[in-house]
C-alpha cells in the first residue's frame, strides 16, 4: 500500500505484512505519517534473491548519489525518523524521546516466547483453550508495564509543558507505537488475557484499534488475503492438533472495545 508512489525516494522490500511483524513496523510509519514509498511485497522463500543479508525488511533510499539500502526495522526507522525531521517520528520532548526509544528498542530485541509461541497473523482467529505459559503470561505483564509507565509519564510530562496528548503511548503517534502494533495483533488472534492491563493500557489499545490510519493498514491486510500468492501455510491453524481450539478469521468491520464496557 505505497502512497504517493511518483514522488517517492524510498523503496521498501519485505515480506507480506498480514503476517510479517518486522515488515509492518515500517509500513505502519511509512503510511502513518504520509512518507511517499514505493513497495515490493516478497515471499519468505525469495527473500535471499533481493537481500544480500537474506533479511527484510529492506529500505532503499534513492534520493542519494548512490543508492543506500538499509536493513534491520529500528535501524529503518532511525534513518527515517532522521531524514524527516520536520515529522515526530520520535517524541520531540527529549525525556519522552528517550522512553520511546527504550520501548521500542525491548520490542525489538524482547519477548521472545510471545514471537515464538504466537506466530504474527492479523486475519486469523482462535477460540478455546490456548495454552499461555507462565513465561508467556511474564511478557504479556511486562508489555502491560511498559505501555503503563509510558502513558502516566506522558500524561504528566505533556501536562506540565501544556501540550496536548493523542493518546498513543507517548502523546503523538511514533516508532514506539508502530512496534507495538502487531503485538496487539497477538492478542487479537490468540484471545490472549488481558488482566492486568490498566485502565490507560486498554485506552491506548482502543486508541490504536479505532484510529482511521490503523483502520486504513488493517483493510490493506484483507486486501492482500485475496491474492493466493500472499497466503503462508505455516503461519496458519497452528493449533490443528488441538480439538479443544477452533482456528477462523475475523470479520473485516470488527472493532476493539474496551472490557467490561457496555
Amino acid at each position: 500500500m505505497a502512497a504517493n508512489q511518483e514522488q517517492a525516494d524510498y523503496h521498501l522490500i519485505g515480506t507480506f505484512t498480514r503476517y510479517s511483524s518486522w515488515t509492518a513496523r515500517i509500513e505502519t510509519v511509512l503510511e502513518y505519517f504520509q512518507i511517499p514509498y514505493t513497495e515490493q511485497k516478497i515471499r519468505l522463500d525469495d527473500v535471499r534473491k533481493v537481500s544480500p543479508s537474506g533479511l527484510v525488511p529492506l529500505l532503499e533510499c534513492r534520493s542519494l548519489s548512490s543508492t543506500l539500502r538499509i536493513n534491520d526495522s529500528l535501524a529503518i526507522c532511525e534513518f527515517l525518523a532522521e531524514s524527516n525531521p520536520h515529522l515526530s517520528l520520535w517524541p520531540r520532548d527529549r525525556l519522552l524521546r528517550a522512553m520511546a526509544r527504550s520501548a521500542a528498542a525491548e520490542m525489538h530485541s524482547g519477548f521472545a516466547t510471545l514471537r515464538n509461541t504466537y506466530h504474527t497473523n492479523f486475519l486469523a482467529r482462535y477460540i478455546g483453550n490456548i495454552p499461555v505459559s507462565e513465561a508467556a503470561r511474564k511478557d504479556i505483564q511486562r508489555l502491560f508495564t511498559i505501555w503503563e509507565n509510558a502513558r502516566q509519564a506522558t500524561k504528566t510530562r505533556l501536562a506540565e509543558r501544556g501540550e496536548k496528548d493523542e493518546g498513543f503511548l507517548f502523546g503523538g503517534f511514533s516508532i514506539a507505537d508502530a512496534f507495538f502494533w502487531p503485538v496487539l495483533w497477538r492478542f487479537r488472534t490468540y484471545n490472549l488475557p488481558l488482566e492486568g492491563a490498566s485502565a490507560d493500557v486498554l485506552k491506548w489499545m482502543e486508541t490504536m484499534w479505532n484510529h482511521p490510519a490503523m483502520q486504513k493498514l488493517a483493510h490493506s491486510y484483507y486486501r492482500q488475503a485475496e491474492r493466493p500468492e500472499t497466503h503462508m501455510e505455516r503461519y496458519e491453524n497452528i493449533f490443528r492438533d488441538c480439538e479443544d481450539i477452533q482456528y477462523g478469521r475475523f470479520p473485516e468491520d470488527w472493532k476493539f472495545t474496551v472490557p467490561g464496557r457496555s
